[in-house]
């Protein structure tokens, strides 16, 4: 078989069975996902042919399920981390690499010699199912992010904030930055797994624009994310001054943020014409509440 009928094929294997492509922890069935496949059933001792038929399949979800059971998480104390020092802040979800060790990146960042003063926060989706699923791609291809939110609205915190993570794309904008990817599959066709689930259904966002075009409908995100996301912003300010303000250009690139000469929170969208995330959300809403948060100090 070529490349296109691989792909076709696990597509139809994949409805017949009713498995999909977060098996290998990708969001589409598509030459990466032959490929993924390929090398499990290489590293398993299966015949390499990139199909996922069912002795590949019972393999990965074995592998799945063991992986689920090794990320489960205890909550911990009402802190994050930066620079080896607990910094209060107003949310009873949170877990720290510290209390979660599986959750510690290894790779994908690296310590500053001297103490950071990053000028901005990047807000991210994660395009994936859950911070389970976005921690194992993040680790698989060598990148990192300070901070993930789940389904729930739980806080997980992978490094200490004041080390420089592989997150924002670009070498100044890594080193100026702290980031958080909030867990959001994006495509309405993920829907009914998140009710599956029991997290409820998602909003519905429809007509975001950003870079000039409208998006197609997508999922938005539960409120106990945002409101997670306020109280993560809050704190991030309290620890490093950064101001709880918005740039200029709401939807779309801002030079000030590419320059890195920006201080406040962003969407990744601010930074590169290429990027989405994460359009759709009320940044206005997120920002009143961590004012509101602020306040408690």
């Amino acid at each position: 078989m070529n490349m296109e009928q691989k792909i076709a094929w696990n597509q139809d294997r994949a409805e017949k069975e009713g498995w999909n492509s977060w098996l290998f922890g990708l969001p589409s069935i598509n030459e990466e996902f032959v490929i993924e496949v390929t090398k499990f059933q290489k590293a398993e001792g299966l015949t390499a042919d990139g199909l996922c038929g069912s002795s590949t399949y019972r393999a990965a979800y074995s592998a799945k399920m063991q992986e689920d059971r090794e990320l489960q998480y205890e909550l911990g104390g009402e802190y994050i981390i930066s620079k080896g020092q607990k910094i209060k802040i107003f949310w009873d979800k949170v877990v720290t690499y510290d209390e979660a060790p599986q959750f510690k990146a290894l790779k994908g960042f690296y310590a500053s010699r001297s103490k950071r003063f990053p000028n901005f926060f990047v807000t991210h989706w994660d395009a994936t199912l859950s911070s389970s699923h976005c921690f194992k791609i993040l680790k698989d291809r060598g990148l990192a992010v300070h901070f993930m939110i789940d389904n729930d609205g739980t806080i997980i915190q992978t490094c200490d904030m004041d080390h420089v993570a592989y997150h924002a794309g670009g070498r100044l904008w890594n080193a100026n930055s702290i980031g958080v990817e909030v867990s959001n599959a994006y495509y309405l066709k993920w829907q009914n797994w998140y009710i599956k689930k029991g997290h409820g259904a998602r909003p519905i966002v429809k007509g975001a624009k950003v870079h000039g075009e409208v998006l197609e409908d997508h999922l938005g995100f539960y409120e106990v994310q945002e409101r997670a996301l306020a109280a993560l912003w809050e704190a991030v300010s309290y620890a490093y001054g950064i101001p709880l303000r918005l740039p200029t250009n709401e939807y779309g690139v801002d030079q000030a943020c590419v320059s890195g000469d920006f201080r406040g929170f962003i969407h990744h969208y601010n930074l590169k014409a290429t990027k989405i995330d994460s359009a759709g959300m009320d940044h206005h809403k997120v920002l009143k509440w961590a004012m509101e948060l602020r306040a408690k100090r």
